[in-house]
């Protein structure tokens, strides 16, 4: 068994099972990977839209605080900084996901092949360590077999493996509004992990600090990540995976139009309520591989974990005294585990065919209870106190799906990968507060669907594929979207459906000098998707919108020219628009999904030498967004530009990064985010105005 380091990171297998070894080799260096598995994959090689992101050029001259920072030059992918550490990034791919008013919904997000997303479909970044990553990896559409519960597409973010020489370093940022981070990660090897015994590691650790842009937004973050590998035995390897974030974050709220205007940076319900979210997670998995002959890979991942949330919301005390509201503070209590376990054959059947099928089991359970946010002080409400118990409640949910993918050499440029998945999730809610006037709100639901995908690949020459590609996504409602119901009763929403698309896609991929061209056109069709139907006091509801359609383009390009010049440029345009009426009182047959931009651009260029002086800007455009279904709110569009400056150099085992960078270069004041039909208008999370900061950081190899 080989095992091959390049330039440029890999798509894993996660995403697709894909190109057996033979295919691999004929793509260039910058583009392929060859793992431990005897099977590769390449952006160029992949019959879908997906884009990577190394983890190098996510660290340069960056914070390392937010995804937001980095993934801009992926097309399609909406990501927003809501400078909201209590709410998590807003993320969407393809307009899937930007209805969440928390975290990250309609796309499936893992680590180290650890779920970040929950059986429900709710996901968060938050425990992403920029510090470790080695590459993120984001598919757009429903072209995989190998995922389930999500719209929109795939993240899966990869952490370093330990290599030697054993390296330590300590870096830093401190930036605008008292935004401080700085952590340590040490990394290294026992032997160049080819034989038994051999042993591999990277343990990170950071902390962030900041007051935040706007009033009552600060927060403090601990992040811990560590990955250990073994290899057992010259054809199988076990990894450690463990994972543990702490967060304790102000939340500031959003702004009608009015507040904005007179003043982007207040809080008004954030200091009066004492707005504010705890999160603590911890979680551990264990991956094991095993090349089981020439032609066979076994793959087990097992993980577990648990989450623990407590949330104060702007709520005041009227609304709250009705026997069957939930109150204004949320205490959830979550553990979760999973496992997957997959088998990959490469074969002939009149043609050279991979297959890879597996089983996927995840679940998780959840204790829910609900507070009031106030005491009683001589008939007065303190605000941001926990009060009376309002809500107790055990949810379980848990999904078994059995999945096939498999890719056919038919000819030497024609290639046909299809797949299936049939998804099935369950939910089941005990309800333990039942007063004379708050009935038993127990019940339980399923859902189930076949999700087919196929895509054929034609290699016009050795630099240029085009294919086409079809596939069904399903998304179910999430316990927080099941958790309220429109009419203000009690009880979860089981009203709402999943929604399920259909996608269609072509594309071009083109390799040109030392980079990548690739342009794709789709369009997807919805069913019952799932859409607010109203945001106030904390509490979201939603419904099912009958039929949207998406449609859209998208075009990258990653160059590098010569050693030490870089471009990056991606460009999307999407229609997303709504074919029945979502509306109560007035017709939005035709009118714009909420949440979503039709234009986003992004361009970089740098000089980024290994050594010595570098320097780079990049530009952003953002159209107009919709805030609410009928079309009458809307965040105005915006481009921002930022600069970057810094220097390199080593000493014997030392090398030291310092840079500096402006963000907002020409102080626009504009909308970063907004909350989908807030009801009380109050859309708007303004981004911060023109802001600096400087960074450093000091590794040591132990030669």
């Amino acid at each position: 068994m080989k095992i091959i380091t390049v330039r440029r990171a890999a798509l894993s297998a996660i995403l697709l099972p894909l190109l057996p070894v033979a295919d691999a080799n004929a793509a260039d260096e910058q583009t392929m990977v060859v793992s431990a598995s005897p099977q590769a994959v390449s952006e160029l090689d992949t019959p879908a839209a997906v884009s990577v992101i190394n983890g190098e050029d996510m660290r340069h001259a960056a914070p390392q605080v937010n995804l937001s920072e980095s993934l801009s030059s992926v097309p399609g992918l909406q990501i927003q900084n809501r400078q909201n550490f209590a709410q998590d990034l807003q993320l969407s791919i393809r307009g899937f996901g930007s209805r969440s008013t928390f975290g990250v919904r309609g796309i499936r997000l893992y680590v180290d092949g650890i779920p970040a997303t929950m059986p429900d479909g709710q996901g968060q970044t938050s425990n992403i360590d920029i510090t470790s990553v080695d590459s993120v990896e984001v598919l757009r559409g429903p072209f995989s077999a190998l995922y389930g519960n999500s719209s929109g597409g795939v993240m899966n973010v990869t952490t370093e493996t330990g290599q030697q020489p054993t390296t330590i370093e300590a870096s830093s940022y401190y930036g605008s509004y008292g935004s401080w981070r700085y952590g340590v990660k040490a990394s290294g090897a026992v032997g160049d992990g080819t034989q038994a015994g051999d042993v591999d590691y990277t343990v990170s650790t950071t902390r962030f600090d900041t007051h935040g842009y706007r009033d009552h937004s600060g927060a403090r973050k601990n992040l811990a990540n560590a990955k250990l590998g073994v290899r057992i035995d010259d054809v199988s390897k076990l990894t450690l995976l463990f994972n543990s974030v702490d967060i304790k974050a102000n939340d500031p709220g959003g702004l009608s139009y009015s507040e904005w205007q007179a003043n982007p940076q207040q809080s008004p319900r954030g200091d009066q309520y004492n707005t504010r979210k705890t999160t603590k997670q911890t979680q551990a998995g264990l991956h094991y591989e095993r090349q089981l002959s020439d032609q066979d890979d076994l793959s087990v991942m097992m993980y577990a974990g648990e989450r623990q949330t407590t949330q104060y919301q702007s709520i005041p005390m009227g609304p709250q005294l009705n026997p069957s509201h939930s109150g204004g503070v949320i205490n959830l209590d979550r553990h979760y585990q999973g496992i997957d376990t997959r088998w990959t054959h490469r074969g002939e059947l009149l043609v050279p065919v991979t297959f890879t099928t597996g089983l996927d089991y995840e679940n998780m359970s959840e204790k829910r209870k609900g507070y009031e946010n106030f005491v009683l002080d001589n008939g007065v409400p303190d605000y941001g106190e926990k009060g009376a118990m309002r809500r107790n409640e055990r949810n379980l949910m848990w999904n078994l799906d059995p999945y096939l993918q498999t890719q056919w050499q038919l000819t030497q440029k024609l290639t046909l990968d299809a797949g299936v998945r049939y998804s099935s999730v369950w939910f089941d809610s005990n309800d333990f507060y039942v007063t004379p006037k708050n009935g038993d709100d127990s019940g339980e639901a399923s859902y189930h669907k076949w999700l087919p995908a196929g895509s054929l690949k034609y290699a016009v020459t050795d630099a240029w594929n085009v294919y086409l590609s079809a596939g069904r996504g399903f998304e179910t409602p999430t316990i927080n979207e099941l958790s309220y119901r429109p009419d203000n009763q009690s009880g979860l929403n089981f009203g709402l459906q999943p929604s399920t698309n259909e996608t269609v896609e072509v594309g071009s991929k083109t390799r040109i000098g030392n980079g990548l061209l690739t342009a794709a056109l789709f369009q997807t069709d919805t069913d019952n998707e799932i859409v607010v139907d109203s945001s106030s006091g904390g509490r979201t509801s939603y419904k099912n919108a009958g039929k949207t359609r998406r449609q859209g383009a998208e075009l990258s390009l990653d160059q590098q020219f010569g050693e030490s010049w870089k471009l990056k440029a991606a460009w999307t345009w999407l229609d997303a628009t709504y074919r029945t009426n979502v509306c109560d009182d007035a017709s939005c047959n035709g009118n714009r999904i909420p949440g979503i931009a039709r234009n986003m651009g992004y361009a970089s260029f740098g000089y980024e030498p290994e050594l010595g002086w570098y320097a780079g800007s990049d530009i952003r455009y953002l159209s107009d967004i919709m805030a609410n279904d009928e079309n009458t709110a809307k965040a105005p569009s915006w481009t921002v530009v930022g600069l970057n400056t810094g220097y390199k150099f080593g000493v014997g085992n030392w090398k030291m990064d310092v840079f500096g960078r402006v963000d907002n270069l020409f102080d626009r004041e504009y909308v970063g985010s907004v909350i989908v039909n807030e009801s009380n208008g109050r859309y708007y999370e303004p981004a911060p105005g023109r802001n600096y900061g400087v960074g450093l950081s000091v590794a040591y190899q132990f030669q």
